[in-house]
């Protein structure tokens, strides 16, 4: 009776241990990635200028920064769309823009790049209007305003894909490469108060 006693107390103490292991291994949660994108046009979350929106003739693309992006990068590409075009609806939302083999060396994207354009070897692809280049957002007027986000691709490879690939391409091209992601978001609506119209942002990583 007693020896029966004591084994069972031995695996007691073997299953409360391994429960600790357990436990402790899922409480250690991997570091957060340092990898980050800014813009100085405006702030995460924030109300895009107009200068880069079809609020006027000649929108253009703001300049982003990033750092910290893995140690392994080749190259890099970029996503810029709507979220909200087709929310909940399983379907590819709005493609602004799209661009891919960005230098592993480049810790910026220049303002203003022309459609059609490749500076240093950058390639760009069909954003949802057909032309390849940056389309800038432009929601129906009086609308709810929408989310545009930025996401920016760390990849352990340079894409063989030729300019005027769309992003349905770059996606697959992608698959297996990504090891690192930075993303930006910005809102924007016409006719609309921006000074006192407030929508909370959901982290879109």
């Amino acid at each position: 009776m007693r020896t029966t006693l004591v084994n069972m107390l031995m695996v007691l103490m073997a299953l409360v241990t391994g429960a600790e292991k357990v436990g402790g291994q899922q409480q250690s949660a991997p570091p957060p990635s340092k990898f980050k994108m800014i813009t100085s046009a405006y702030s995460d979350g924030d109300w895009i200028p107009v200068q880069y929106t079809c609020g006027v003739t000649d929108g253009s693309s703001p300049g982003l920064q990033w750092s910290d992006a893995p140690q392994d990068t080749m190259s890099f590409s970029l996503i810029f769309h709507d979220t909200d075009t087709a929310p909940s609806k399983g379907v590819t939302d709005f493609t602004h823009w799209v661009l891919w083999n960005i230098s592993a060396s480049a810790a910026q994207l220049p303002a203003n790049v022309q459609p059609d354009a490749s500076p240093d070897g950058i390639q760009q692809g069909k954003n949802g209007r057909g032309a390849n280049g940056y389309q800038p957002p432009c929601p129906s007027v009086g609308a709810r305003p929408h989310h545009y986000v930025f996401e920016l691709y760390a990849l352990d490879a340079k894409l063989n894909l030729p300019a005027g690939s769309s992003r349905a391409d770059l996606m697959k091209a992608m698959d297996g490469h990504v090891i690192g992601k930075a993303s930006f978001v910005g809102i924007f609506g016409q006719g609309i108060d921006s000074k006192t119209w407030r929508w909370p942002v959901a982290n879109p990583q």
